[in-house]
């Protein structure tokens, strides 16, 4: 059984609440980060608590909203407070918008850009520092098949938001090697069933744009999200996803994959890292930096 200290961003529901859950049963210690514990994700809170009482397991909600320094330093304090580690940082907060690109203004994209992208830097700066000093842990990024795989229409500031954050995992990697922190990624493709992306997705604030290209995209979204659905096995579930975390993260260090695609739709992103990533490989190697695909000590 794991004895891992986890603390996992975004896990009030979708594949953060599933991976928390998942964890725990392994036997890790969870911190289920989400904002708003004492009004809107009170019934979350709720819900992890009865849950690890139900089933004997070590999961505790804690207050972490990603888009501010302060919340992200003390969730990551307490949990240094109370076990004085970290051994894996799961970065699994983000979010959707849906519509035309045109129609979503600047400070739209910057705000996706913070939730999605920045986050992760702020809790790399609050979680890191005690990874180097004990030299080991594994960062682990939720990405998106999206980031290489198909990208529909009306995703554009969700796709370049994820693409973004999985540039910084991909250079992260690198920069941690020596430090002996592992780094792994994790890209789901389309699920449409035990998630709440789409449900939850924004909106563009300029509805006049939006309205002069639905005369000539009329019900695009609706026939992308149908048509996502249908490519996808009638078995395809989000619990796919967080069981392949969990299996992730019960590896012994220095095993864990650096890319790993979960995606019953086959968007095609499978294909195409894996020759990015072959690239990456093969020319930090040329450039005599080939230690860093590996963890100090492995």
């Amino acid at each position: 059984m794991s004895t891992n200290i986890i603390l996992i961003t975004g896990a009030s529901s979708g594949f953060g609440a599933l991976t928390a859950r998942a964890l725990a049963r392994g036997g890790s210690t969870v911190y289920a980060g989400m904002r708003h514990t004492t009004d809107r994700n009170a019934p979350q809170v709720e819900a992890a608590q009865a849950y690890a009482a139900e089933h004997g397991v070590d999961l505790r909600a804690i207050e972490l909203d990603v888009n501010f320094q302060e919340s992200v330093d003390a969730a990551a304090q307490q949990v240094l407070a109370e076990h004085g580690r970290i051994d894996v940082l799961i970065h699994n907060a983000g979010h959707m918008v849906v519509g035309p690109t045109e129609a979503f203004t600047p400070e739209q994209l910057a705000e996706l850009y913070d939730i999605n992208v920045l986050s992760t830097q702020r809790v790399n700066r609050a979680v890191l520092p005690s990874m180097r000093e004990r030299g080991a842990g594994l960062v682990l990024w939720v990405s998106s098949s999206s980031v290489k795989g198909g990208t529909p229409p009306y995703l554009a500031p969700y796709f370049a938001a994820k693409a973004g954050m999985d540039s910084l995992a991909v250079s992260y990697a690198g920069e941690l090697a020596r430090w002996g922190v592992e780094t792994s990624i994790v890209v789901p493709g389309s699920f449409t069933s035990g998630t709440n992306h789409f449900a939850h997705s924004g909106r563009p604030d300029d509805k006049e744009v939006e309205a002069a290209y639905e005369t000539k995209y009329a019900g695009l979204m609706d026939q992308v999200a149908t048509k996502l659905a249908a490519l996808a096995p009638p078995d395809a579930d989000a619990s796919m996803v967080s069981e392949e975390i969990a299996r992730i993260v019960a590896l012994p260090a220095g095993q864990r994959p650096f890319r790993v695609h979960i995606d019953p739709a086959n968007d095609g992103s499978e294909e195409v890292s894996d020759v990015a990533d072959r690239i990456r490989r093969e020319f930090l190697t040329r450039v005599d930096l080939g230690d860093l695909l590996q963890v100090s000590g492995a």
